[in-house]
This record gives C-alpha cells, sequence and structure tokens, in this order.
C-alpha cells in the first residue's frame, strides 16, 4: 500500500517542482494551512490522508483536469484492514459527478464484499439524489437494492422510492415498469414520505389510464390523510414534514378518485366525490399554505362539476364552462378535451369555443410534463373525431397524425393503433403529402410538427 500511496505524493510533488512553488506559496494559492500541507503531503509513514476537495483544490493550482490522480486515491480510503467512510462517500460523489466510472468500477466490487458497505453505496446515491444528480445516483440506488438483503430495510426501500421519482416521465412504458417495481413498496416508506409517494403514484396512474389502480391509490391516499388528521388533532402525532400540507393529500386523493369514475363514465358517483373537495374549510388549524389549497380545491370541483355536467350532455352550460376557462388558463387544456368528448358524442358544434382559445391551442405542444402530455394527447384524438363529424376531413386528417406523433414519443401504443385505425378509416380523404406524412410516422415513430 504504501509504496502506492507514494506514487500520489510523487505526482504531486513533481507537480510543486514543475511549478517552482514552494510548500507556503502552495498553501496560499490552496488556502490550505501549511502545516495541513506538511503532513498530507508528507512521503514518510506519518503522512495524514488527503481529501477529494483538497487534491481537486490542487489540481486547480496545477493546471489540471478534473478527475486529476483519481485512479491513485482509493488508496487514501481503502486498505485490507479499513475502509473509511468519509473519504469514500466524497470520493465517489465527485467520481459520479465528472463520469469517472472507471475508479468508481474499482472500488464498488471491494465493497461488496461486505453486506454492511452497502450503506456506503445509499449514502453516495442520497448525496447525489440531494444535489440534483438524479441521473447519476441512479447506478448507486440500483446497487443496492441488488444487494441489500432485507427487503424492509430504510435504505432498499428508499432506493426503490427514488428510482420511482427519478424514472418519472412520458414514456409510457418506463412509466409503468416504474409503478411495478415501487407499488408494493409503497406502505414501508417513512411515515412522512407515505402521503407523498402515493401522491405521486396514483398521478403516474393516471397518466396511463389504469384506472382500477387510480382508485385503489387514490382511495389509500385520502384514509391515510385522515388517519394522520384524526392523530394530529387528538395531539397523538406530530405534524410529519410532509412536501404539502395535510388538507392537499386529502383533496387530491377525492379528486383522483373522481376523476377516475368520470373516465369510466360513472358520473354520479363521480359527483359524489367532486362534493368531498369542494369546501376543504372543515379542516382545522389550517395556515396560509392550507388556506391557499382550499381555495385551489374549490377551483377544481367548480370546474369538474361542469365538466360532469357537459359530459351527461347539458349543451346549455358550454358557454357559461367556456367563459369559467378564460378566467382560469390551467384549465383550458383538460376543459377543451372534455367539451371536445361531449360535442362527438351529443353532436354539438364547437366551433365558437375552439376559435376562442385558437390562441390556446397553438401553445399546448410546448407542454412537457407528463400529465399535460396526456392530456394532450386526448385533445387531439377528440378534436379528429370532431373535425370528421364535420366533414372537415383535411383538417381531421391533420389531427389525426398529430395526435400519432404524440401517441409514439409517449410510448402509448394503443393511443397508436387507435390514430392509425382513424387514418386508414378517412384515407381516401388524405392528400399524398398527409399519405406520405403518415407512413414515415408509422416507419420512424417522429415528425415535425
Amino acid at each position: 500500500m504504501q509504496v502506492v500511496a507514494r506514487c500520489l505524493r510523487y505526482e504531486i510533488e513533481h507537480q510543486l517542482k514543475l511549478h517552482g512553488y514552494s510548500l507556503t506559496k502552495l498553501a496560499e494559492l490552496t488556502r490550505i494551512p501549511v502545516g495541513n500541507l506538511s503532513r498530507i503531503l508528507s512521503l514518510n509513514e506519518t503522512s495524514r490522508s488527503m481529501t477529494i476537495g483538497q487534491l481537486d483544490t490542487l489540481a486547480m493550482v496545477f493546471n489540471q483536469a478534473p478527475g486529476w490522480l483519481y485512479e491513485l486515491y482509493p488508496h487514501e480510503c481503502c486498505s485490507e484492514e479499513r475502509l473509511s467512510r468519509k473519504r469514500l462517500v466524497p470520493y465517489l460523489v465527485r467520481c459520479a459527478e465528472i463520469g469517472r466510472y472507471d475508479c468508481i468500477e474499482l472500488i464498488v466490487p471491494k465493497l461488496l464484499d461486505n453486506q454492511k458497505n452497502v450503506s456506503i453505496l445509499f449514502a453516495v446515491a442520497e448525496r447525489l439524489f440531494q444535489n440534483e444528480w438524479a441521473n447519476e445516483s441512479t447506478y448507486f440506488y440500483s446497487l443496492v437494492i441488488d444487494s441489500e438483503k432485507d427487503c424492509f430495510s430504510q435504505q432498499f426501500v428508499m432506493s426503490q422510492y427514488r428510482l420511482f421519482l427519478i424514472s418519472q416521465g412520458t414514456n409510457a412504458e418506463e412509466n409503468q415498469e416504474a409503478v411495478v417495481r415501487f407499488a408494493p413498496y409503497r406502505k414501508r416508506l417513512p411515515e412522512n414520505l407515505q402521503l407523498d409517494g402515493l401522491t405521486k403514484l396514483v398521478k403516474v396512474c393516471f397518466t396511463l389510464q389504469k384506472w382500477d389502480k387510480v382508485e385503489q391509490y387514490a382511495d389509500e391516499l385520502r384514509e391515510l390523510a385522515e388517519t394522520q388528521y384524526e392523530l394530529q388533532k387528538r395531539g397523538y402525532s406530530s405534524e410529519p414534514l410532509f412536501e404539502r400540507p395535510l388538507v392537499y393529500y386529502y383533496g387530491m386523493g377525492s379528486l383522483l378518485k373522481g376523476v377516475a369514475l368520470e373516465r369510466q363514465e360513472l358520473y354520479e358517483p363521480a359527483a359524489e366525490y367532486v362534493q368531498k373537495y369542494a369546501d376543504l374549510g372543515w379542516f382545522e388549524c389550517l395556515d396560509d399554505a392550507g388556506k391557499k389549497v382550499v381555495e385551489d380545491f374549490k377551483v377544481f370541483a367548480k370546474a369538474n362539476s361542469y365538466t360532469l355536467d357537459v359530459l351527461m350532455g347539458k349543451e346549455a352550460v358550454i358557454t357559461e364552462y367556456a367563459a369559467y376557462l378564460a378566467d382560469h388558463p390551467d384549465e383550458i387544456l383538460p376543459g377543451l378535451v372534455t367539451i371536445l368528448k361531449s360535442a362527438n358524442q351529443y353532436i354539438f358544434s364547437i366551433d365558437k369555443v375552439l376559435l376562442l382559445f385558437s390562441d390556446r391551442i397553438d401553445h399546448f405542444d410546448t407542454l412537457q410534463d407528463m400529465i399535460g402530455m396526456d392530456q394532450h394527447v386526448r385533445f387531439r384524438h377528440h378534436k379528429a373525431l370532431y373535425e370528421f363529424s364535420k366533414e372537415r376531413f383535411k383538417e381531421g386528417i391533420e389531427e389525426t397524425l398529430y395526435c400519432l406523433v404524440l401517441a409514439y414519443r409517449m410510448r402509448r401504443y394503443e393511443d397508436c393503433f387507435r390514430c392509425s385505425t382513424l387514418f386508414e378509416k378517412h384515407r381516401k380523404y388524405a392528400t399524398g403529402e398527409q399519405i406520405q406524412r403518415f407512413q414515415a410516422i408509422m416507419i420512424g415513430g417522429e415528425e415535425v410538427h
């Protein structure tokens, strides 16, 4: 070990001579006290291990690239007798940040020789995640999951949760896989994370249109929020550090349960759940953030009441609903999906409504979150059906192609099949250029609209 350890210090000593720096000058440049420098650069057995931060500082002073001498650093924190956790964690974090996976691969097998060292890998993953290096943390979380023998341990369950959070996106296949991996562990999360975990889980299932799972997890969310509320009222539990006020979770559980019922055309039961979050002012001890949540859910309830009325064929409500949407821009996209669906079912004309919101419609393609893109796909599909019903075939085919591209991007293959079937049904009305675009999309799955 001493021979290799001296190699690291010989490299530093060589740079010191090359630049003509005295130890005092080097201390001035690095802002490391000269006494500390003397001890960490000593070539005898009394030398002190240097930190990875100190090595990085030396690299900058000597004009070396990030990661300089990292391949020699493991001997500062590993020996046959012991591992230095306080050296290893920062070192592995830095290796991940700058892409020195060659160094990581040298260390990991040694760590995995002892089950206790899995905690080091988890600490590295957490540090990366908290420092917003989420993608880099996935490797270490995966190692924890593969290596931890106790699937009830907190680091195992937290690793499952973190990977679930990281893997969420607009790819339906990946989202489905993420749900399958995480869902069995949702009730093993620490108490203060269970509500947030359930909220995120039910929202992903919502975009996947898994209505039975949305109902199940929404029920769990609401029941858990009620339990926490009762415990706090009785003074049996101090409020954990949730991401949002407790009233939010109860309201969201009720809202998503209602929406799942609405999507299954169970409008009367859905209306009952709207009433559960229409006025949440009965929650006691609401702070300003909690009061804001109550007001937000009043808006959601109003919008969803309009939604149910329109879906049940109440054409007279559409004008009032459109005025409401104009005052609540965030509700325009889901509102238009509802209006289009109803117009197609009950043969309404809504051209004036579409014209009113034409500027907003032109910007729907800027949405990148999974719920926004889910709503956009549904909007384009219903819009295509509406245009065909009005015998505006060119416009209907354009909307179909648009929807097809979005569905491919999100790996929503049922929607792809639905769109391609719709196109084939109206192929005789398509122009040659539209047919070429359709064929290109079916081959490549992408198109710039």
